[in-house]
């Protein structure tokens, strides 16, 4: 977290539009890849210089350019500059805290998402911020690293498969979000495979660990939370617009990506009631054992009573106590407190406290 504080202290009193990189840099150098295609060819490059793509810019094609890593502020400015993207919108892009949002401008759509990876070796969901700038003709996207949930996207690209060729930069914006939703889909499955075995975990042998873990998905699932709610509305505000570069017939397609946003809202919602439900299981165990350790020292403590008293009572050493003379009186009184030992656990017992 240092560093991010650091960053936005330093971003703090500047002019707006400058761009600083506020987040974690994950990658050594920015990765820039094309897709130039149309529905009877498709071109893939992958650029050493920024100033490579510009040509795409007034092609007829349908352009996708990818950027994998958003510190580099150089090559963000310049494909800023060639594009004609706002200040304001590249100063988002390199600014990875930025919640789920749509912004329309006259030429072009901004919209801001969270991708969703599984990190299957702490068994823990990554997120990752992808901004995507739908033009006329072209799709920009940045991401923090490379590894996306894209890959699907890009095969159908190559092959020809569906009508992706077919359709335009809106149909390809639409493509990048349902692969982002279904990533959802994926890393949940799995998360809710974490939660049952957790969830049995709990109730055969909890330990302290149990509840660390049980800490954790719940600051996750509370995070993911946060990303999804946001994102309907991204959607939803997206198949609603009257923007010239979606076209009607990609506006079915996105209803159906809506539908599925709010299922996956639904299952991160029975999640957190779940990890909610499994707290309060946890406590109440901590709690029912601390009451039975309890119960039983409480009953090694009432048998106690009576035998401490009567040693106490004999243990006084008065001279005039006749029982301390008597020739049987010891082990008389030992019979005595073993036989109300006995009595006070037949009792305890008749009333199921043992």
């Amino acid at each position: 977290m240092r560093p991010l504080i650091g960053k936005s202290v330093e971003k703090a009193g500047r002019p707006p539009g400058t761009l600083i990189h506020v987040g974690e840099q994950k990658i050594d150098r920015a990765r820039v890849t094309v897709i130039d295609y149309d529905e009877s060819s498709v071109n893939e490059y992958e650029l050493g210089d920024i100033e490579e793509c510009f040509p795409f810019r007034d092609t007829a094609t349908v352009t996708w350019i990818n950027v994998d890593g958003v510190h580099d502020i150089e090559v963000i400015q310049k494909l800023g500059d060639c594009y004609g993207i706002h200040p304001l919108v590249l100063e988002d892009v390199v600014n990875t805290n930025q919640r789920p949002k749509l912004e329309e401008f006259d030429d072009y759509v901004f919209l801001v998402l969270k991708m969703l990876l599984l990190n299957e070796e702490e068994r823990r969901p990554e997120f990752e911020q992808v901004s995507i700038i739908l033009g006329p003709n072209f799709v920009v996207s940045f991401q923090e690293r490379e590894g996306d949930v894209f890959e699907s996207v890009r095969e159908r690209i190559r092959s020809g498969k569906g009508r992706i060729r077919r359709g335009g930069a809106d149909y390809l914006a639409y493509a990048l979000l349902d692969s982002i939703v279904d990533g959802y889909f994926v890393v949940l499955e799995t998360f809710g495979e974490y939660i049952e075995a957790l969830e049995e975990e709990l109730l055969t042998d909890p330990e302290r660990k149990t509840l660390q873990r049980l800490n954790d998905m719940k600051r996750e699932v509370i995070f993911l939370r946060k990303s999804v709610w946001p994102l309907r509305e991204v959607i939803s505000a997206l198949q609603r617009e009257e923007s010239a570069l979606v076209e009607d017939t990609t506006r079915v397609y996105l209803r159906d990506v809506y539908d599925h946003t709010i299922q996956v809202i639904d299952t991160v919602e029975t999640f957190r009631d779940m990890l909610t439900g499994m707290l309060d299981v946890y406590l109440s165990g901590v709690s029912n054992r601390m009451n039975e350790v309890m119960k039983v020292l409480t009953i090694i403590a009432t048998i106690f009573i009576p035998l401490t008293f009567i040693a106490g009572v004999y243990g006084m050493n008065f001279t005039f106590m006749p029982e301390l003379g008597w020739h049987w009186g010891y082990p008389i009184t030992l019979l005595v407190m073993v036989v109300i030992g006995i009595l006070m656990v037949v009792f305890f017992k008749r009333k199921k406290w043992l």
